[in-house]
């Protein structure tokens, strides 16, 4: 099941606007980039659960408390209960269901609430591989900012017949500047797989 098949637990409060609510109390949220989150519902299909969606494009699901904690996944987020610090989502009335402001992307009902926190994690998990490509071993430096990034993101690669080109990576934060310099990827082309260390076909 992908959501919790009894009555909700928890239901956003009857506000008029979006309210910042406590990651940790009733459930953990978790935080995915415009890309890598849409090609993630996509793959999730059904089995998703409830789904909020800021007004900047990230989308946020929301899981059992404590099933996501361990997560590293690049421009994935989990929202939790610190023990020194309070983290909190804002949370749309229920009634908000469309763009462009913060809404439900999926509605909140009775069979669509908390998600699957494995499920989730694995659609996850291959949105970042399809989208960025494997990711290298180590930490990288980021072009625009010169910076080390645990989470290093492909922003060009120089093509190359005998051998796999440069990679250049950014920062999750100067990502999206390279946005118009970058060409699709896919993960069956050749330089795709080069970079993966498996033969094209």
């Amino acid at each position: 099941m992908p959501t919790n098949p009894q009555a909700l637990l928890w239901t956003p409060p009857p506000a008029v606007d979006v309210e910042a609510l406590p990651a940790g109390k009733w459930w953990d949220a978790v935080r995915a980039a415009p890309l890598v989150g849409e090609r993630a519902l996509e793959l999730l299909g059904d089995a998703t659960g409830a789904v909020i969606q800021d007004k900047h494009g990230p989308l946020y699901w929301l899981v059992k408390v404590g099933s996501a904690t361990s997560w590293h996944l690049r421009q994935v987020r989990v929202l939790t209960q610190l023990v020194d610090e309070s983290t909190y989502l804002g949370v749309p009335p229920v009634s908000w269901t469309e763009g462009p402001e913060t809404h439900w992307r999926v509605p909140l009902t009775v069979d669509h609430y908390l998600t699957d926190a494995w499920r989730l994690w694995e659609a996850l998990a291959e949105a970042d591989r399809a989208e960025h490509g494997r990711a290298p071993e180590g930490r990288q430096l980021c072009e625009r900012c010169q910076l080390p990034t645990d989470e290093p993101i492909p922003v060009e690669v120089e093509d190359s017949r005998s051998h796999v080109g440069k990679v250049t990576y950014a920062c999750p934060t100067h990502a999206p500047l390279y946005s118009k310099r970058r060409h699709p990827r896919s993960l069956t082309s050749a330089a795709a797989a080069e970079h993966e260390g498996r033969r094209s076909r």
